[in-house]
């Protein structure tokens, strides 16, 4: 416990600093250690208003919810309702995207793990009813398949919309009530908001993003993303006690700490085992479990998950084997700086983890082979240009689209250097990080037939 009290101090004391220097409006965080929970909180929840963070604070947790859905879906496989290796058509007949071959195969383990193939970032507005995921099923029906079934890993926030009516058909409730009850209620939380008007009851973080000019960023226009999008993560709030509260059930073999039987100690193990490995991405995880994200870092392995949505960001890791968790909620500005330094400190001291550092500029970058590279990749968020400029010199020209467009201004033009064979580096930082961009596959004709950044994005010139 003196362990947990004396890293608990260095936080509390340092974290106005941190929150100062990477320009984060508000922060929460909350470590878990011998069974003991810390929680410290500082900054501005709103800009617009003043209000100030304290612990009991509510942050969106963005896609660590995915994880919260895995977990529904594996209660689900507990009870004998879902076997996760049968099509998902045997439980949602519904499901369909553009590829009806593909549609017809898919199994709740590869959307699980990210590997179901077809494009994942559509954030369509079906309404804040409780219908919302229900009939979200429908706009994703000529969604294009990027690759075969379990071919490869590409991030898809709605294979977990997927997921998420799979829960509501089998439980016969909204994914919203399905998370309370079998969930949040047994698990005691006091702090958990499912939608925007659950969320003003308590003392609620707004996000903010990007201004015109400046280091200090502006309040979001919106509180969240759209509500058919909320097995995904895209608007469940919570403290990070409750977080953290939250992952200590996986640590403790699937029990609350009341003793109660949430998940059977075989899916919490199934949920952490590896099932696919990921490109070198530098940020995210080595490898993708049945929810969780997979760290092969030294003293690991590591578990956790990230999520990013309007403006705020949120961080979860635990080490299975020290009983060790650490949760970081933010609301703006360049966060990985603040989940870094915390993250890495707190690891090393209390489960002798050593967090590698974030990808930098090598001082003599890696020859890249420009010819396998060069060219147009698209996907629903944006349009991708790898070209060369008349010195010799890799940029890469963005053009976001729909929702994402709106967010902020346009992209500008960003130099890319070797950092290893296949991923390259942007040369300048974009929230106080440089975010790998790995180029995979091949075309037929030896270029790379996948802009990935966790997301593939597939060649579209000819």
């Amino acid at each position: 416990m003196s362990d947990l009290n004396e890293i608990g101090s260095w936080v509390r004391e340092n974290l106005p600093a941190m929150l100062a220097d990477a320009h984060i409006p508000a922060a929460s965080v909350a470590i878990l250690a011998d069974g003991e929970i810390f929680t410290t909180a500082a900054g501005i929840l709103n800009r617009n208003t003043g209000v100030e963070a304290d612990v009991d604070s509510v942050f969106q947790i963005g896609s660590i919810t995915k994880t919260w859905t895995a977990t529904l879906i594996m209660q689900l496989v507990d009870e004998g309702l879902l076997d996760i290796d049968a099509p998902v058509r045997d439980t949602v007949p519904a499901f369909a995207i553009g590829d009806a071959a593909a549609a017809r195969t898919i199994t709740a383990r590869q959307l699980l793990s990210h590997v179901s193939g077809f494009e994942g970032d559509l954030f369509n507005d079906t309404g804040v009813g409780d219908d919302a995921v229900e009939k979200y099923l429908a706009t994703i029906a000529d969604a294009p398949q990027l690759f075969a079934p379990g071919e490869r890993f590409s991030y898809n926030n709605a294979a977990f919309v997927v997921l998420g009516r799979i829960v509501e058909v089998l439980r016969g409730t909204s994914y919203d009530q399905a998370l309370r009850t079998h969930l949040a209620g047994p698990l005691g939380l006091t702090h958990v908001a499912t939608t925007a008007s659950e969320a003003i009851m308590f003392r609620a973080a707004l996000g903010h993003i990007p201004g015109e000019s400046g280091d200090e960023p502006v309040p979001a226009p919106v509180w969240s993303l759209v509500r058919s999008n909320a097995p995904a993560g895209s608007m469940l709030a919570m403290t990070a006690h409750d977080l953290v509260s939250y992952a200590r059930m996986h640590l403790d073999g699937g029990v609350a700490p009341d003793g109660t039987r949430v998940l059977s100690e075989q899916s919490v193990r199934a949920m952490q085992e590896r099932q696919v490995d990921l490109p070198e991405l530098g940020l995210m995880g080595d490898a993708w479990g049945l929810g969780w994200e997979i760290f092969d870092w030294e003293g690991g392995p590591v578990i956790g998950h990230d999520g990013g949505t309007i403006g705020q960001n949120a961080f979860l890791r635990m080490v299975p084997a020290a009983g060790v968790a650490v949760a970081v909620l933010t609301n703006g500005g360049q966060t990985v700086d603040a989940y870094h330094a915390i993250t890495s400190r707190v690891l090393a001291a209390l489960a002798g983890v050593t967090m590698p550092a974030l990808p930098a500029i090598p001082e003599t970058p890696v020859e890249v082979d420009v010819d396998r590279i060069l060219g147009t990749y698209s996907s629903s968020v944006s349009d991708s240009t790898v070209r060369l400029d008349d010195d010799g010199r890799i940029w890469l020209d963005r053009t976001m689209k729909g929702i994402f467009a709106e967010l902020g201004p346009a992209p500008e033009p960003v130099e890319l250097v070797g950092w290893t064979t296949d991923t390259l580096l942007p040369r300048t930082q974009e929230h106080g990080i440089r975010m790998p961009h790995a180029f995979v596959g091949d075309d037929g004709s030896g270029r790379a037939l996948y802009l990935h950044t966790g997301r593939a994005d597939r060649r579209v010139d000819a």
